[in-house]
């Protein structure tokens, strides 16, 4: 019983749980966002008749297939993932560069191994072959 108070205590659930309940309210704004102000801009742009676009539906075979709700969803859903990608991702990708640039500073590739050894090491430690520069080598 111990370890599972540890599990639920420590900080990484506490960090999930906080991220699906923001995730959850900020679903719910981005659909308001698309049913109250992107369906209407697409009905004042298609001649200011506002689509409402979870009504859509057809018929086959006596059968309602509603593709309207869908279409709701389809276009929250871009929404998020675009907002993620701009607010998100590009911005962690950018600042995870920065921190890979430094790394590369520090480390080189082995050429026989292709593994990444520190700069200034003289044998490789993952094939052990001996990394002596040019410049080092005695002349034949």
């Amino acid at each position: 019983m111990g370890g599972f108070k540890k599990f639920l205590l420590r900080g990484n659930i506490v960090e999930l749980a906080v991220a699906v309940i923001v995730g959850a309210t900020f679903s719910g704004l981005v659909q308001a966002l698309v049913r109250d102000l992107v369906t209407p801009l697409i009905g004042a742009v298609t001649g200011g008749r506002q689509p409402n676009f979870a009504e859509y539906s057809f018929t086959v075979n006596g059968s309602e297939f509603k593709y309207g709700d869908f279409v709701n969803h389809l276009i929250a859903f871009l929404l998020i993932a675009a907002i993620v990608y701009w607010l998100v991702v590009m911005p962690m990708t950018r600042l995870i560069s920065l921190f890979d640039r430094n790394e590369k500073a520090a480390t080189k590739q082995c050429p026989e191994c292709v593994g990444d050894i520190p700069a200034e090491a003289r044998r490789c430690m993952h094939c052990t072959v001996e990394l002596v520069p040019a410049s080092e080598k005695p002349d034949r």
